[in-house]
């Protein structure tokens, strides 16, 4: 599927929700304005691409799914995004990225002082514009899923490189890095709504639980994907000693020989320029990229199970589209 098919399946999943996005987009443009030249110049940079804006849909389609029938979830969705978008400058300081969506990353035009300084500011800022409203349970889940991502990003971080890392670890960090957000987003739009705990407790569990999926394709795509389509190189991840859900199966359970050459590549990753390109193809044949999609097809049904307690509707109906397509994308 190419990009620009995939991003008319998408369109066609937002139809009921297309004039909310737009007035997210617009939201989005008037927080990112400063007097500061570099601040607007970098703000410019970062929010002219629209992108998937899977997280501001999950808020919106999610509130709407519940009866809400005002008008702030464009104000929360933008901020979920300048969340997400900060999230994804740290992570690319973190791992030296130099391509983010098919660009240079801002850590790859400005450096990393600049960038650093300018992902803490959106940070603050939302939650410096989230006080204003004093709508504290929104407040409270905006600095909570927050503080998880960080976490997150450290805990990778005090795992890389290791080949030892369990399963079990590996989802606990997908769980606060990507799908922390997802769920939140969901919970948001249940909190708008005002409906009950327990409804809203679901609202998070199907975020997680597509977060999760999301996640875990986006991990295979990188053993599987094209750079044309990924936005970014292939095997990135490994480069950088990120070892995601399918190398550290393959790590285990691949044929001995292809165990062994595997921990050699790893061990040389930085210095052997074939290596990526040998560890997709061990990968590959390990069988370990169906385990992880296995994995997120579980994930996906969860999320699915959960929309079911929920009234039909349109709305309904476009979260579970969603979820379908998490597991039909390619980039």
């Amino acid at each position: 599927m190419a990009d620009g098919h995939k991003a008319l399946k998408l369109d066609r999943v937002y139809g009921s929700i297309r004039a909310d996005l737009e007035e997210v987009e617009s939201r989005l443009r008037e927080i990112s304005r400063s007097p500061n030249p570099l601040i607007a110049e970098v703000n410019r940079y970062l929010f002219q691409k629209g992108g998937k804006r899977i997280r501001p849909a999950l808020l919106i389609l999610s509130a709407k799914m519940c009866g809400y029938t005002g008008a702030d979830h464009v104000f929360w969705s933008a901020l979920v995004e300048i969340i997400h978008t900060a999230s994804l400058i740290h992570d690319d300081i973190v791992d030296n990225s130099t391509l983010r969506r098919g660009q240079d990353t801002v850590h790859a035009k400005w450096g990393p002082n600049i960038t650093v300084l300018l992902g803490d500011f959106l940070y603050i800022q939302t939650i410096a514009l989230a006080l204003k409203t004093k709508v504290y349970p929104v407040i409270d889940a905006l600095a909570d899923v927050t503080a998880r991502m960080v976490e997150g990003e450290l805990i990778e971080f005090s795992v890389n490189g290791r080949v030892d890392l369990s399963e079990e670890t590996c989802l606990e960090i997908l769980d606060k890095k990507t799908a922390s957000l997802f769920a939140t987003s969901c919970h948001i739009g249940g909190l708008l709504a005002g409906i009950a705990s327990g409804a809203e407790e679901k609202l998070a569990r199907f975020g997680t639980a597509l977060g999760l999926a999301f996640q875990i394709v986006d991990d295979v795509l990188d053993f599987q994907g094209e750079v044309r389509a990924l936005g970014k190189p292939v095997l990135s991840d490994f480069r950088e000693g990120r070892f995601t859900l399918p190398l550290l199966h393959a790590l285990k359970h691949a044929p001995a020989k292809d165990r062994a050459r595997l921990l050699d590549l790893v061990e040389h990753r930085k210095t052997r320029a074939d290596a990526p390109l040998e560890v997709q193809k061990i990968v590959r044949a390990s069988g370990s990229l169906e385990h992880a999609l296995e994995r997120a097809r579980a994930f996906t049904r969860e999320a699915r199970d959960i929309l079911a307690d929920f009234p039909p509707s349109e709305h309904r109906d476009a979260l579970g589209r969603i979820a379908d397509l998490v597991l039909e994308r390619n980039a």
